[in-house]
Formats: structure tokens, C-alpha cells, sequence
């Protein structure tokens, strides 16, 4: 999907969410552990309540990758259901040197046809450079998470900067805004403006609104640009709004409402 392809389908569904597919087989309803493919089924039964309001789905491989063979199956599968209208971010948090990191590009992005990949930059340009030859393919990179542990780093100043800053500077040499993303997270609205103002043109992924307290105005004010450039998502707020038999309808209310707000939004934005 290109860049323009996404932005056509924001302003086509008022909304820039993406929704986490993380199936905790832990949480999912009960009922579905009887089904051939409980995680499998759970993902599809999410992505039909939600995709009218939704131009993301991001996969997490981890929730895959932990049911070994059958697992990767599941997510496969799971990856092939997504409507072709929606970017398919595959959250895999790859990166390694060389050729390793071109087979990592090769299992998401020939074999199961993702769009995207999250990416570590923190082993250097050799380590992100493969992802980055395939064309309309994006590396969504590492660049300020949600997470506690982000000061250990990222956040760490040196010469008046911050490394998540130094990353940044770095990193856009390496793609341009038609092929590489940054994820900010959401709790850390206070440095989004940081973020955004050394990648102008760049599309963020935005984890951490909802169930980790991160606010969606807030993130708009300081995130956004003309064009929106925002991929908000949300995971467990919606694909955990039930443990019933009715999770699709209530994560179907939760999409609902959160792209009602986004619709405030993206009507001032000049796509």
C-alpha cells in the first residue's frame, strides 16, 4: 500500500485507528477454544466487526509465534483475511544484520504479503536497510514506545539530545516518508511535538491510547500533520471489550467510538 493509498482510505473512512489483533488464548471467549482454530477465528470474528472503521490491522507475532507451527498457520491465515483496502502491519519487532534481516523482509513481506514491519534500528542502518528494497513495503521503526523501560534508553540525553532524537536524524536517511514510519507512543505526548517536529512528513504508529492511558486529542495536537499522519492504534480496549459471546459486537462499539472521534479530526486535515 502507498502512501497515497492510505491517506485515500482515511478520508474515505473518517478514521486513522488501527486495531492490535493480540489473541491471548488466555482472554479470548471460551467458547471459541472448542473452534479447530480458536486464535484464527478470533482475529477473523474482530476483523469483521471492525474493518468499516478501521485502515489498520496489526498483528502481533508473538501471541503467533508462542503455538509453533500451528500458531504460524493461524497467523497466515489470519494475515490473509484482512481486507486488501487496510494496511497490514505485522508487529514482529525484527532486526538483525545483513542477510538475516533480508530473510525477515522475505517471510512478511513475499510469503505472508504484510505491508509492514516493525523494525529495531538500535543495531544500525545495515540492520534496516533490507526491509527497505521492497517496493510500496513499509519499516514502521522503533523510535519512542509506551513502555516503562523506554528511559532506560531512549530517552537517555547526551550533547542535548536525546538518543530517541539521534535515532530519528539518523534513521530518515535511510527511507523516505513513502516507506518508513516511526512508532511514538501515545503516553508520551510531552516529546510527541519533539518527534514530530525532526519528521514532518512521516506517519507515526501510536500505540498506548486506550487501556495504557494515552489521550487521542492530545496525541493529535502534537502528532499530527497536514495530512493526518497518524496510525492510532488500539488493542486490548477493543479486541477485549467482551469476554462473552457478544466480544465482536461490543469491539464493534469500541472501533465505532473511537472512529467518531478521529472523524472530528480529520475533517481539518488538508488531505
Amino acid at each position: 500500500m502507498t502512501k497515497a493509498e492510505l491517506i485515500a482510505q482515511i478520508k474515505e473512512k473518517q478514521s486513522f485507528l488501527c486495531v492490535g489483533l493480540d489473541p491471548d488464548l488466555d482472554k479470548i471467549p471460551k467458547h471459541l477454544l472448542e473452534t479447530s482454530d480458536p486464535l484464527f477465528e478470533f482475529c477473523k470474528q474482530i476483523i469483521d466487526s471492525t474493518h468499516p472503521y478501521a485502515i489498520a490491522y496489526k498483528p502481533n507475532t508473538a501471541f503467533f509465534e508462542c503455538h509453533g507451527a500451528k500458531g504460524w498457520e493461524s497467523l497466515c491465515k489470519t494475515i490473509a483475511y484482512i481486507p486488501k483496502n487496510c494496511l497490514i502491519i505485522a508487529d514482529a519487532k525484527r532486526g538483525d544484520i545483513g542477510n538475516t534481516s533480508g530473510y525477515y523482509a522475505k517471510t512478511f513481506f513475499e510469503h505472508m504479503q504484510a505491508d509492514a514491519i516493525t523494525v529495531a534500528p538500535y543495531m544500525g542502518s545495515d540492520s534496516v536497510l533490507p526491509f527497505l528494497q521492497f517496493e510500496n513495503k513499509w519499516v514502521v521503526l522503533l523510535a519512542l514506545t509506551s513502555n516503562e523501560g523506554a528511559k532506560d534508553f531512549q530517552l537517555t540525553e547526551g550533547n542535548g539530545k536525546a538518543l530517541f532524537e539521534i535515532v530519528l536524524e539518523k534513521s530518515a536517511q535511510w527511507g523516505t516518508p513513502e516507506n518508513m514510519m516511526y512508532v511514538v507512543g501515545a503516553t508520551r505526548a510531552e516529546d510527541i511535538a519533539r518527534v514530530r517536529k525532526l519528521v514532518p512528513d512521516h506517519f507515526f504508529l501510536v500505540p498506548g491510547v486506550g487501556t495504557q492511558g494515552g489521550d487521542l486529542d492530545t496525541v493529535v495536537k502534537y502528532g499530527a500533520n497536514d495530512h493526518c499522519g497518524l496510525l492510532v492504534n488500539s488493542s486490548r480496549a477493543i479486541i477485549y471489550a467482551s469476554s462473552g459471546t457478544d466480544f465482536a459486537i461490543e469491539a464493534k462499539k469500541e472501533a465505532l467510538k473511537m472512529q467518531a472521534q478521529m472523524a472530528l479530526h480529520v475533517q481539518r486535515f488538508n488531505m
